[in-house]
Parts: structure tokens; C-alpha cells; sequence
């Protein structure tokens, strides 16, 4: 949504079905998709591999996939700008991070960004609220979207998506992250 509002024509690929995508969507393996003809892409590879949540589920090595430099391989061989995103802990290059505090939403939200291009990412202001997990958070609290969290309509609203079910909302980032990288890719272009 957010690289829509920025300006481009955006078409989805998953190699899961994903029935409230709003945009033109493939359903298959992106690693295998033809990106000729395209100006940017942007790819968030499988995250799990790489999540903190590992520790405290503890799944074996190569449990998820790991996917982060076979996808950079793919996009630097394509000649076009592109962005990865990603968790911290993510084997990203150079990148960036981006938190939901830094466009005024109610969820932290950290993702990192490692792009073909040179691109500007405001100054993380350290975390002074807490977040709440499991439960509608306090006035004062941020959300924390992960997993099964408690409040769906609540946390649709501090991501910024309305259209997205709890699942679907665990695995996303908030629009606001790629409008602000989209615009700066779309001035590039």
C-alpha cells in the first residue's frame, strides 16, 4: 500500500495465497518471476529464519527458510532499483531501520532495509513507552504485532492497514515504510 501511495503500480507475488492483497497478485515462487519490464521491486523474504521469536520457540537451524542472500542475488542480477526488508537479526547489507515512532504510529514495529540505492532514514529516538502484548495496551502503551496479539482492530489501527486479518497483520509493516523509501526510489527513477 505504502509503495502505491508513493506513486507505483504494484503487483504482488507470494508463494502463499494472500485473498485481501489490494493489488494485482501472483501466486507462486517470486525466486522464479520474470522481472523484466519492472522499474523497482521490493522483496521481503520469509523473516522467521531470522526472528527473535527463534529463542523462545527454539526450532532448529534450517527449520525456516533463509532466503535473504539468494534474493539479493536475484535483484542484483535484475539492474533495477530494489529494496529487502527485513527483522534485526536479518544477514542484511548496510541497511537501514525504520520504527513505527519515527512516523508518529503506536507500534515500534523495527524493520531493517538494505537497498540497491543510496537512501536517508531519520534518527531512531529510543523507546520511552512501553508496548503490551496479548492485551489492548494503555492509553500511554504502543501495540506489539506479533503472533496471536490481542487487539486486531486496535493494532490495524496503529499500523496504519485496515484491510489485513491478525495473520496476515503479523507478518506485514506498516504502509508508512514504504511510502517514505518509495518516495526517495520513485525520485531516483
Amino acid at each position: 500500500m505504502g509503495l502505491h501511495r508513493a506513486g507505483f503500480e504494484v503487483v504482488g507475488w507470494d508463494i502463499k495465497p494472500q485473498p485481501h492483497y489490494p493489488f494485482e497478485f501472483h501466486h507462486g515462487d517470486a525466486r522464479a518471476s520474470n522481472l523484466s519490464g519492472f522499474q523497482c521491486v521490493w522483496a521481503s523474504p520469509p523473516c522467521q529464519s531470522y526472528a527473535i521469536t527463534n529463542n523462545i520457540w527454539q526450532k532448529p537451524a534450517g527449520h525456516y527458510p533463509d532466503l535473504v542472500a539468494a534474493t539479493r542475488v536475484k535483484l542484483q542480477a535484475a539492474g533495477i532499483p530494489w529494496i529487502i526488508e527485513n527483522v534485526p537479526g536479518a544477514p542484511l547489507e548496510n541497511a537501514g531501520m525504520l520504527c513505527g515512532h519515527m512516523f508518529g504510529l503506536r507500534v515500534y514495529r523495527h524493520r531493517l532495509f538494505e537497498s540497491s540505492d543510496f537512501l536517508l532514514f531519520p534518527a531512531h529516538v529510543g523507546h520511552n513507552q512501553r508496548a503490551s502484548y496479548g492485551r489492548t495496551p494503555k492509553a500511554n502503551e504502543f501495540f506489539t504485532i506479533s503472533g496471536h496479539f490481542g487487539d486486531v482492530e486496535g493494532g490495524k489501527t496503529a499500523m496504519g492497514i485496515d484491510w489485513m486479518t491478525r495473520n496476515e497483520l503479523s507478518q506485514s509493516i506498516p504502509p508508512a515504510y514504504s511510502e517514505f523509501l518509495g518516495r526517495q526510489i520513485i525520485k531516483l527513477l
